[in-house]
């Protein structure tokens, strides 16, 4: 989706790490018009600030105070297993005028709100790395303290990006083994669409664009049309034709029940990283 943003367009965004989901949102909202003034980063890594400046021209320091203090909104985009001791670094620093949202997949409002103090406006989100083009496919929740301007702010974040939608907190693991950790499925798919298309003699850069338009195409089909996939897929199944015999050999090799068991992995270790983010004790 494009289009000036309304909701981000005059507010100060800092985000705490800048690894590849920092960057995706990031260049994602540039791409959709925030001017990049309105966003700094902080991450330890030179190597990585560096990078960062170079793809979105934002500001970047090794310091998270510099970040938090330049800004209206603080974005968590660190791993979730350093998500306790960066609440620990930054509780000082956070007041009642931030709002803060995490991407940290697998950690809960809870360890969030506990990290950071009982009266602090959080919103967790759950985006993923297609948002780079302009193509994410999110969703997201409300602490207890949050706005609902505040909703509204994060929600044309990730609309300007791609999809967001609303859920409980209950529902985040979900979203998160599906669209979250989704895109890999798809790229093994890929994959695997063009190793099949050499095997049947075709050269490999042809096969792999071939392969992922076919994927792009068949996804903006069930986008646009509003269709059930498995009556498009019937559509393309002619009686005795190359599809059915193809769809039998899927069938055959469990390629369906495989990819709802990737899904449900994905979302049991979103779990398993809540209960490892236990809530961080409160300073005395």
């Amino acid at each position: 989706m494009s289009g000036t943003n309304v909701q981000t367009d005059a507010i100060r965004w800092g985000f705490i790490g800048a690894g590849r989901m920092a960057m995706a949102i990031i260049r994602g909202m540039i791409r959709d018009g925030t001017s990049p003034e309105l966003i700094s980063a902080s991450d330890p890594s030179p190597a990585t600030r560096a990078l960062l400046v170079s793809e979105t021209g934002v500001a970047t320091f090794e310091s998270n105070r510099q970040v938090i203090e330049a800004s209206e909104v603080v974005v968590l985009a660190v791993k979730p297993q350093m998500m306790n001791a960066v609440l620990v670094e930054i509780r000082p620093l956070i007041t009642a005028d931030h709002l803060v949202v995490s991407v940290a997949a697998g950690v809960s409002l809870t360890t969030l709100t506990s990290g950071l103090g009982p009266d602090r406006r959080i919103i967790r989100t759950m985006p993923n790395t297609p948002a780079l083009i302009g193509e994410g496919a999110a969703a997201y929740c409300l602490g207890a303290n949050a706005r609902e301007s505040d909703g509204a702010t994060v929600a044309a974040c990730l609309q300007s990006i791609g999809i967001a939608f609303r859920v409980p907190e209950s529902q985040l693991d979900a979203v998160t083994g599906l669209s979250g950790s989704g895109p890999a499925f798809v790229y093994v798919m890929i994959e695997a669409l063009a190793d099949g298309g050499v095997r049947a003699g075709l050269p490999r850069e042809m096969a792999q664009a071939l392969a992922a338009q076919t994927v792009l195409g068949s996804a903006k089909m069930v986008l646009e049309t509003g269709q059930h996939p498995g009556l498009l897929k019937d559509q393309v199944a002619s009686p005795g034709g190359t599809t059915i015999a193809g769809l039998h050999a899927l069938e055959k090799g469990g390629v369906r029940g495989a990819l709802m068991d990737a899904v449900d992995a994905a979302y049991r270790r979103s779990i398993e990283l809540a209960a490892l983010s236990a809530p961080v004790e409160k300073p005395r």
